[in-house]
């Protein structure tokens, strides 16, 4: 695996460079002091929320609890206040605990005049911010966004680590059938069951308080929280229409398809995707061997 590759790291950005440079061509691109234009950049701190917001009522995702890696389905696995949650993620011990795709904007309408969509994010989706929280250490699966949206993540109180990996590596990195994740563990790699990371390159990055990613429809990722901290992304429609109807397929057809054929064969289902996975990965690999082969013995570059 590589993640050397450099992400473009701007200070202020227009529409018009954006969508022609990032947008169109889908290249990610690391936006800072985006939150410094707005309220939120100076007013947001997990203290704020907790003194503001504490008695809202927020599902808690466990990710010591393994009973959802069958699918991209996920269920709560605790509801508590989201001052209680808090008070867990700012001890400063490491957390399994996070809040993800969260509408706190429902709760609070003033949150969206502090910081509302960017105007380069400007669409269809743009009205919806949703907040990801976790603690230190915590961890989010390597996935991309089932409804195949561009997405751009704002940061904000700590840091947070990010492995962008483009939609063409999505076989080699064994994406489960009608799924939008895999079963891999990027901080523990096992070559020797899953020899198709070999060959993966992507980015990596370090997010601070008030920085934007901004993440290209399909791309894989995987993050760490390395302080308590949070996250907000707002949502853009893919650029064309392939990629829109890709999302839409996710989200009406295969995601209920694996719910329920998980419902009915539970890990027969899932050992079936995971065999599937492999044997796509493995024809993958053996293509690229008989090219670099090919290419060997001929004299030729690679």
């Amino acid at each position: 695996m590589n993640f050397s590759h450099k992400i473009d790291v701007v200070q202020n950005i227009g529409t018009t460079e954006f969508n022609n440079k990032y947008f169109n061509p889908q290249k990610p691109v690391i936006i800072k002091g985006l939150a410094d234009a707005q309220i939120a950049g100076n007013k947001w701190s997990i203290n704020y929320f907790r003194e503001t917001m504490g008695d809202v009522q927020i599902d808690v995702f466990d990710n010591g609890n393994k009973k959802n890696k069958a699918s991209a389905f996920t269920s709560p696995d605790l509801k508590m206040k989201l001052r209680d949650y808090l008070d867990l993620i700012t001890k400063g011990e490491n957390s399994d605990l996070r809040i993800f795709l969260f509408n706190l904007f429902k709760y609070n309408p003033q949150l969206s005049k502090e910081f509302p969509c960017p105007e380069i994010m400007n669409g269809l989706l743009g009205n919806i911010g949703y907040m990801f929280f976790g603690g230190k250490g915590t961890t989010v699966r390597i996935h991309y966004d089932i409804d195949m949206s561009s997405v751009m993540h704002t940061h904000f109180g700590g840091r947070k680590k990010i492995i962008l990996i483009p939609p063409i590596y999505s076989t080699l990195l064994y994406c489960l059938p009608f799924n939008t994740y895999s079963l891999i563990d990027l901080d523990k790699p096992d070559f020797n069951k899953y020899p198709g990371l070999e060959y993966i390159n992507g980015y990596e990055c370090i997010l601070e308080h008030g920085d934007s990613l901004f993440m290209p429809s399909g791309y894989w990722h995987y993050m760490t929280y390395l302080d308590s901290s949070f996250s907000v992304s707002y949502r853009k429609l893919a650029p064309d229409f392939k990629t829109k109807t890709e999302g839409l397929l996710n989200l009406a057809v295969y995601m209920p398809f694996d719910k329920l054929l998980n419902m009915f064969l539970k890990d027969k289902w899932l050992q079936l995707k995971e065999r599937v996975a492999e044997e796509r990965a493995n024809e993958i690999i053996t293509a690229y061997n008989e090219v670099a082969s090919f290419v060997s013995n001929n004299g030729m570059p690679l």
